[in-house]
């Protein structure tokens, strides 16, 4: 069977290691601790195809530790149980290594069978995840390893790698190579950050690429055709998910319509419009708010037209909501007196609600003194007369604090003046 390509190519040392300078440069942390030659447990966390398992094989290679390797995804705790039994044989006599990839796969009683052994060094543990791992990984496992995140590879550092690889397919087949203009630039900047997916539409390219003369020629039509869509990071469930319904959230309560477009924009294109557009009923309640109350029904409206219409066409009503909200005032201050409120339900703080405002509609409540005194608002000037709402204990309390602007300001000046306050 033929090495994929992205396997043939693979870096053998460090300094060959595409990107993560940030860990692998000069004097870098994951550096220092791999050349001083004593490997702790760690835990590789990272989007796919960005050097995680690289890094770990070059590890597992320099050291004199007997190496194995085991995937979550397919691995049991009798795979496990059996790397734990030669510990004490002279296979483990200089340590054991244990590289497990995808270790989010593994349930908390694999995990768990790992823990006695790693915390008494007889294994060293070299994980590596795609999830975030204080999620997805045991407890005991993170506290007794160290994280290091991985991230994706700029375009300026994957070009080198792309232009390796297509010589060394050229060289393979004994062609020579010409590239249309363009064609590794939109390799680079169309996977997204992952180089294993760069080094693979290679692959298809110089597959399906014409041959005239012992010379193959790549287009840059062609390279487009099999780059499609293929730069979006994109998992319902995970890290990236929730990354870009923060960005947008975040976009949007800076005010930053054009931001909040484009992360929008990214949900659209996974055809995710349910997680968008909850997000914008939510923002327009916590972000906008009394500021503009007019916002949470004109939101709705654009989220109920996008769930009639669907894909394409729901990204125009979509679109009016978000920029709407990113250039709408902003005002927190109904989550703001909510949560106030809800802190001191929490911490036990209620008291007896005033007599005067419970119950009277049955038989013998006022002989109960249920009712009595209370003051109807609306036979009263302005609808409004002075009376206690409030349980005594928390008589004076204000959670709710007007907000600094327009709407809210107005409707504080009209309730200065009805309550007669200075």
């Amino acid at each position: 069977m033929a090495t994929p390509l992205a396997d043939k190519i693979r870096p053998k040392t460090l300094d060959d290691v595409v990107g993560q300078s940030h860990l692998l440069g000069k004097n870098k942390p994951l550096r220092r601790i791999i050349e001083s030659g004593k490997i702790p447990n760690m835990i590789f966390y990272g989007s796919s195809g960005i050097g995680k398992t690289t890094v770990a094989r070059i590890i597992a290679e320099n050291t004199n530790m007997r190496m194995y390797k085991l995937n979550g995804t397919s691995a049991s705790v009798q795979d496990i149980k059996d790397i734990i039994a030669e510990t004490d044989t002279l296979l483990g006599y200089n340590g054991i290594l244990l590289y497990l990839d995808e270790i989010q796969y593994l349930n908390k009683k694999q995990q768990q069978s790992l823990l006695e052994y790693i915390e008494n060094g007889k294994i060293t543990l070299i994980s590596s995840t795609t999830e975030n791992p204080y999620f997805y990984v045991y407890n005991a496992i993170i506290s007794r390893s160290t994280v290091f995140e991985f991230l994706p590879v700029s375009p300026d550092e994957i070009y080198p790698a792309i232009k390796r690889a297509f010589q060394i397919c050229a060289d393979d087949l004994g062609y020579k190579l010409r590239l249309e203009s363009g064609v590794i630039d939109h390799i680079a900047h169309g996977c997204g950050g992952d180089v294993r997916k760069s080094i693979n539409t290679v692959e298809l390219c110089i597959l399906s690429a014409e041959s005239s003369d012992g010379t193959l020629v790549v287009s840059l039509d062609n390279v487009k055709l099999l780059t499609q869509r293929s730069n979006m990071r994109y998992d319902r469930s995970g890290d990236e998910h929730y990354n870009i319904l923060s960005a947008l959230q975040k976009s949007i309560r800076g005010s930053d319509e054009n931001a909040a477009l484009h992360y929008a924009a990214r949900l659209m294109e996974a055809g995710d419009i349910i997680s968008l557009s909850r997000r914008l009923l939510v923002i327009a309640s916590e972000d906008i708010g009394l500021a503009y109350p007019q916002a949470i029904t004109i939101v709705k409206a654009c989220v109920d037209s996008a769930m009639q219409l669907g894909l394409p066409e729901a990204r125009i009503p979509l679109a009016d909501a978000v920029i709407l909200l990113a250039t709408a005032p902003k005002s927190n201050s109904g989550i703001c007196a909510i949560d106030a409120a809800l802190e001191d339900i929490k911490k036990g703080d209620c008291g007896d609600i005033p007599a005067h405002l419970q119950d009277g509609h049955y038989g013998g409540a006022n002989k109960m003194g249920k009712a009595i005194g209370y003051k109807y608002p609306h036979a009263f000037p302005n609808s409004w007369v002075e009376q206690d709402y409030l349980p005594q204990n928390l008589k004076n309390k204000k959670y709710y604090k007007y907000g600094e602007n327009k709407a809210e300001q107005a409707a504080k000046e009209y309730w200065r003046l009805i309550k007669g306050e200075k």
